[in-house]
């Protein structure tokens, strides 16, 4: 007898017998228990798709399938959580969590949605521009003007971004001294929109800042993509600041951009709108005074011409008047002088600047220390921030 044989039809026997002894689960366990696992396995999922057999249900709903070849997978939303305009046909990417519904049909509950590739997220742009236009979110009327001699900007953008950095150069070259407060955010990809809402939100909560600058340097269609979320339009409108956007190049057109109070062509032109310069307000305080020197000999000229009683009257009223002018312009020279970098290394200060622009200060980077005198390079030992 082969008895190692008779031991494996005992066990698989045992098994069955086991098997039909545990207590079997509810059907509205074993969904439950599905659930369960997929929330924990499966909990932020990305897929992309081409949406078909799209539908709004009830006008709360979002219902469509997301299709390749010959697979097809069910998803729905809340419409609310919709920020972009959908179509059949249009190639997206979602993140979703997957779930069995108590009728036993599996699907996927979108949390986030946004179209992929240049043509998708063209229309989608289209039909959402046109919406939100009817609207009046896009109304010129509605848009305010940048307030004069700003001081303090609020900045939406990522600061390791090239464009950024040079919005920043910019700044400083044009008038330093500027306060700015800086929210790091992402500027493509799919949280991308959430950030730059929840930052705005921040920026309008508070009192400290007069505009709000909108960043990020040029890419491509789908690098941008974030721009033309109808949620952050909305937002953006809606702000109780001032926004400006600078945003891509100067081709690129986003509903960021048309919702803006302002749009400037890049990050670059957006510093220059933002800022006045030195030179130029050098420039046109010494024109005034040269105006001011030919109005006075004029006003001089015409009181010679007449009795000399209201000549020394009229002298001392110019001599006055060129007296508090003059001081004006000392003052404002004044200013325009602690602005000179130069002449703040004079009185013993440095610039510290890294010798990779862009990279962090961390230890071990090597920075660059300039004096009124010297250049030196150093290399950082430690980094504590200041609170």
């Amino acid at each position: 007898m082969n008895f190692e044989g008779f031991d494996g039809w005992l066990k698989v026997k045992d098994a069955e017998n086991n098997l039909m002894t545990e207590k079997p689960m509810s059907v509205s366990e074993f969904i439950e228990q599905c659930n369960f696992t997929l929330e924990t396995e499966y909990d932020n999922v990305f897929v992309e798709g081409e949406v078909a057999a799209f539908k709004i249900n009830q006008g709360k709903w979002v219902f469509f399938d997301l299709k390749e070849d010959d697979s097809s997978l069910n998803c729905f939303m809340p419409l609310g959580q919709l920020s972009i305009a959908l179509t059949d046909g249009m190639k997206v990417r979602i993140r979703a969590t997957p779930k069995v519904t108590r009728w036993g049909r599996f699907l996927l509950t979108v949390r986030q949605i946004m179209p992929v590739g240049e043509g998708n997220i063209k229309k989608s742009f289209e039909l959402l521009k046109k919406k939100l236009a009817a609207e009046g979110i896009f109304n010129p009327a509605k848009k305010r003007p940048l307030p004069d001699n700003l001081t303090r900007i609020g900045v939406i953008s990522s600061t390791n971004a090239a464009g950024y950095i040079d919005f920043l150069k910019i700044l400083d070259n044009r008038w330093a001294g500027l306060d700015i407060k800086t929210i790091n955010t992402q500027v493509q990809g799919m949280a991308a929109a959430e950030q730059m809402i929840r930052a705005l939100a921040y920026f309008n909560q508070r009192t400290d800042v007069e505009v709000i600058a909108v960043l990020r340097g040029g890419g491509s269609a789908d690098d941008l993509a974030a721009f033309n979320d109808e949620h952050l339009a909305r937002a953006i409108a809606t702000s109780r600041i001032p926004v400006i956007t600078g945003i891509g190049h100067e081709i690129d057109e986003s509903l960021a951009d048309l919702a803006a109070d302002v749009r400037a062509s890049t990050p670059s032109n957006a510093a220059e709108r933002l800022s006045r310069d030195r030179q130029d307000v050098s420039r046109h305080l010494h024109l005034q005074i040269s105006n001011l020197r030919r109005e006075l000999r004029s006003r001089v000229d015409v009181a010679l011409s007449e009795n000399r009683q209201r000549l020394q009257d009229t002298k001392q009223e110019i001599l006055q008047h060129l007296e508090r002018n003059m001081h004006h312009l000392a003052e404002t020279q004044k200013i325009l002088a602690s602005l000179n970098p130069e002449n703040v290394l004079r009185r013993g200060y440095a610039i510290v600047t890294s010798s990779s622009p862009g990279r962090p200060i961390a230890p071990g980077v090597e920075i660059v220390i300039t004096t009124s005198t010297q250049n030196l390079t150093a290399e950082v030992k430690n980094v504590q921030e200041r609170h």
